[in-house]
């Protein structure tokens, strides 16, 4: 499989390039984010510096996430709370602090492409009332353009959409995405779920249950339960 590195540290990038390939990755370096724009398009998942000499790592995030659902992982130094919960809303999949250690990092990849890749090979995902496939973690507007959806986003579109109209409750959701159940990590459910929020605008509602969680309720029958006559 193919990793994009995006470095604009020649010597973090050959390093981490040098690793990578001890572990039977094939590896592609861009150096700035204009590079990487032109290079994601053959990777099956990308190391996204933040800290690029071109653009911000958000920017380039945000750019790839127009046409693409590759994972990202972020590799970044900006520790606070703001600039995790602002790549997580760019659209990364995973989020890496500096210094960081290479067995995690390669762990953290692993991950993320075996929740990606390994989910192609599960069972078809339920029907959520619209059009959405889960191999490419793509739904369709009304329009018939295609919205990308990152790799939390889709497993947890799958996971709301068994039980349509039914309120699926925060562990379970934890549990299934991100396997855990560690009340730490409830705020980023609330993060993916916003962003999920404004990929399905027109087509469907992520509601909060209060005590419980989400429930997914699409947009049609949405309209007719608020229009139906008591």
């Amino acid at each position: 499989m193919q990793v994009l590195v995006v470095e604009d540290d020649l010597g973090v990038a050959d390093a981490l390039t040098h690793a990578l390939r001890r572990q039977g990755w094939s590896v592609r370096h861009a150096a700035t984010g204009t590079a990487a724009l032109d290079l994601v398009a053959d990777a099956d998942i990308v190391l996204l510096d933040m800290g690029l000499p071109d653009h911000d790592g958000l920017w380039v995030c945000r750019r790839i996430r127009e046409t693409s659902a590759v994972p990202i992982v972020a590799l970044t130094a900006r520790r606070h709370e703001d600039a995790v919960v602002g790549a997580l809303r760019a659209g990364v999949d995973d989020y890496v602090t500096k210094p960081y250690s290479v067995p995690v990092l390669l762990a953290r990849m692993d991950a993320v492409v075996r929740r990606t890749v390994g989910r192609a090979a599960t069972p078809a995902a339920p029907d959520p009332g619209f059009r959405f496939d889960p191999d490419t973690r793509e739904i369709w507007g009304a329009d018939g353009t295609p919205r990308a959806l990152t790799a939390k986003e889709s497993e947890l579109l799958v996971a709301l959409s068994r039980t349509p109209g039914r309120p699926v409750s925060r562990p379970a959701l934890m549990e299934e995405v991100w396997d855990t159940t560690w009340v730490g990590a409830s705020r980023t459910l609330d993060v993916h779920v916003a962003s999920l929020r404004a990929k399905l605008r027109d087509l469907a509602a992520v509601e909060s249950v209060r005590g419980v969680g989400y429930r997914l309720v699409v947009t049609a029958d949405r309209d007719e339960t608020s229009t139906r006559p008591e």
